[in-house]
């Protein structure tokens, strides 16, 4: 089954050329423009909300692909709302060139630097994490998904135990977020390790991965509200990135030296580029949460919808009726909007800021996900992103109901889509923390409005 851009080259053409001349046709009270059309071509055009018909309800959302975002999370938040979300947090590290250690080295110390730039939570919890070495080669053409036990496929020794208190500093001139630096200490047996390869593991990259798999940072349970922090990992055209460090001394470095003299220490870096398999795990514990008696069900609706990113939390959405359209003929949909209203109480928008994306999703007839029709036209055409004016989610699905209509029989593959339903979820899902409390349909908070044509036979 395929749904994409053939479906829309195939239903797109002529709608979209009425649904230009029909624009101001939008309910029966006004005809505006209507006096220009031949009037035998038309019956009428009409309004009609269908928000009766839709039911919203609150669903785990498991299997997101944790190794694909452009920043990583780290951290342990505690959520009066969404109860705990932890996120911990595994790389790898490349070289930069085959490293020359000198004669004798010896590790001075190993540091790690993790740069991040924004908290989601609060600023006043310190975070405790956990350093370990990486014991399973991470592959990059794998995909991980936000379930992956990390902890399994490290070491059972710690490298560091470190606490932090994640800030945020504003630029005085811009009022942009500043980068902030984390400089973790690591057990000097790491450096040991890695300054004493053979040669023969560090002829590339490929073979040094299998010799130094990289370090998984666990964070731990946290006493306070915590937060999540972004981790910016690679290097960018005005960011160096974050990396590993091992300092050393040499007899080159050493040997010229007065007895009372330090040396002028020197260093290895071993950083974290595109090419890094970077992997999040994320955990949640919903114990305590309003909405926990009735997740994952569609027995009884409920006043509020759930939506979380992280592989948390998505709203199932069903609208009954829309398949029964398929005995309506020669009706063109000229507009089909579904909007979603934030719970602004609820969803405590000022200390956690709600997803400024969703995406809305069908169920296919093989219980699979898409993206409708509508979003391959063009993303900005099918919406999705947060209005603050009146903090609302807007989504055309005018192409996709239209599909509904046209192709009823399920023998075509090509083009049947059904109405088995829909998911509202986070745009961006492993790599932003974001969270946010819907109305439900039940409550008022789900509108759908069609505006459509019918013709003369």
């Amino acid at each position: 089954m395929k749904y994409g851009t053939t479906q829309l080259l195939k239903i797109f053409g002529g709608l979209f050329i009425l649904a230009n001349i029909l624009f101001a046709c939008q309910s029966d009270e006004n005809d505006l423009g209507l006096d220009i059309l031949p009037e035998e071509d038309l019956i009428n055009v009409r309004n009609i909300s269908v928000s009766d018909d839709i039911s919203s309800y609150t669903f785990s959302e498991n299997g997101i692909v944790s190794n694909k975002g452009a920043t990583n999370l780290l951290g342990t938040l505690n959520d009066s709302v969404f109860g705990k979300t932890t996120a911990n947090f595994a790389t790898q590290f490349r070289l930069t060139e085959f490293p020359d250690f000198g004669t004798n080295p010896t590790v001075d110390s190993v540091r790690l630097y993790l740069y991040y730039r924004n908290v989601y939570g609060d600023t006043v919890t310190t975070q405790h994490i956990k350093v370990y070495e990486m014991e399973t080669y991470l592959d990059p053409e794998a995909e991980y998904t936000q379930d992956i036990d990390l902890k399994s496929m490290a070491s059972d020794v710690a490298l560091a135990e470190f606490d932090f208190t994640p800030k945020v500093v504003l630029d005085s001139a811009t009022q942009d977020t500043n980068y902030q630096m984390l400089t973790i200490p690591l057990d000097n047996a790491l450096g040991q390790k890695l300054i004493g390869a053979d040669s023969l593991d560090l002829v590339n990259n490929d073979v040094f991965l299998q010799y130094f798999k990289g370090l998984l940072i666990e964070s731990a349970d946290v006493s306070g509200e915590g937060s999540l922090v972004t981790l910016h990992t690679t290097p960018s055209s005005t960011f160096r990135g974050s990396a590993l460090a091992v300092y050393y001394n040499n007899d080159e470095n050493t040997i010229l030296l007065e007895e009372d003299e330090d040396p002028d220490t020197l260093w290895q870096p071993y950083v974290i580029t595109q090419y890094s398999l970077r992997v999040n795990e994320f955990k949640h514990d919903y114990t305590g949460t309003p909405f926990l008696a009735d997740l994952d069900q569609e027995d009884e609706e409920q006043d509020r919808v759930y939506v979380q990113a992280t592989g948390g939390l998505k709203s199932k959405i069903t609208i009954s009726g829309l398949e029964s359209w398929k005995d309506s003929t020669n009706m063109g949909i000229n507009k089909a909007e579904i909007i979603f209203h934030v719970d602004t109480v609820a969803s405590d928008i000022h200390n956690y800021p709600p997803p400024s994306q969703l995406l809305f999703t069908f169920v296919a007839p093989d219980g699979e996900e898409y993206r409708p029709v509508d979003y391959f036209f063009n993303p900005v055409f099918y919406g999705g992103g947060l209005d603050t004016s009146d903090y609302t989610y807007r989504f055309n699905i005018t192409q996709h109901v239209q599909q509904i209509i046209d192709y009823p029989d399920p023998a075509d593959e090509d083009n049947y889509v059904g109405n088995q339903g829909f998911f509202l979820t986070t745009g961006q899902r492993s790599d932003i923390p974001n969270r946010v409390v819907l109305k439900s349909a039940k409550n008022g908070g789900v509108d759908m409005k069609i505006t459509y044509t019918k013709f003369l036979e």
